[in-house]
């Protein structure tokens, strides 16, 4: 919807520049492949906000790096601006554990003013894991123009997954791979997790000689990877029905149409007394 949202017949059209989109989700969902699909998508210079590197141990100079980074956007924009991990970087800042002066906080300060207050052509896209430890002043509408929820790919979803990654390693086999078996034999798996099974099959195949010849990975070895492998969804079950929980009370918007999810989310904001689900 906001893809020709940065060309001179949208500003004619009095719509303001696009400020961003927050990808929440679970590990291995696909959300920072999703900030560099945007640019793709929409034709533009993707930038990477590497965090980590705004700090600096002299007095004064993360406040400049963050100027400078913002002026550095302004200037190249219209672009993408990728924070991945934003929840690492800014998570419980308010707190006032953060053992920096409140270095942390100013600098955090100076970024979501901007946000708030930027009219030029940069989209940020941010994703978090940990979304409970983010500050609200950072989630509230004006910062973002929408929060996403990314969840768990569902059966149709794995059955796409597993083909665009067996395409890319043997696109002359795709068809003798049983990928509806794949999918149906992967439930609670990230996309993540699907490219890595596929992976470990590869590593089965290859280590197993016939008559002293490698032999091409198959259904039956990406199955058998499939079944030695415990997903994160099982390891961390409660982390993610936290995550749904807190989805349904922010109204956050889910990133597919998973009927499912979304009614399970509709469940979670009818017991919190909350509005209709939006669904993108």
């Amino acid at each position: 919807m906001r893809q020709d949202a940065f060309t001179e017949e949208a500003r004619r059209y009095g719509i303001p520049n696009p400020k961003g989109v927050l990808l929440v989700g679970i590990q291995g969902t696909g959300k920072s492949l999703s900030a560099k699909t945007i640019a793709h998508e929409w034709r533009l210079p993707l930038l990477r906000l590497d965090v980590g590197r705004l700090f600096g141990g002299i007095v004064g100079e993360s406040e400049n790096r963050i100027r400078q980074m913002i002026q550095l956007a302004e200037a190249i924009s219209p672009c993408v601006l990728w924070m991945d991990e934003i929840d690492k970087a800014f998570g419980n800042i308010n707190s006032g554990v953060d053992g920096d002066s409140g270095t942390s906080r100013r600098v955090f300060g100076t970024l979501i003013t901007w946000m708030q207050e930027k009219t030029s052509p940069v989209f940020m896209v941010a994703t978090a894991n940990n979304v409970q430890i983010l500050p609200a002043e950072l989630l509230r509408k004006g910062r973002f123009d929408e929060i996403f929820f990314l969840n768990l790919p569902t059966e149709k979803e794995r059955h796409d997954i597993f083909k665009v990654h067996i395409h890319k390693i043997r696109p002359s086999r795709l068809r003798e791979f049983d990928l509806q078996k794949l999918a149906k034999n992967s439930e609670n798996f990230s996309g993540a997790e699907i490219q890595q099974v596929i992976i470990d099959g590869m590593h089965r195949a290859f280590g197993s000689l016939i008559d002293g010849n490698r032999r091409d990975f198959n259904t039956e070895d990406i199955l058998a990877a499939v079944s030695e492998t415990v997903p994160l969804a099982a390891i961390a079950k409660e982390q993610i029905t936290i995550l749904k929980r807190w989805a349904a009370e922010a109204g956050a918007r889910t990133a597919s149409i998973d009927t499912l999810l979304i009614e399970e989310l509709k469940v979670y904001s009818q017991q919190q007394g909350l509005g209709p689900l939006e669904v993108d």
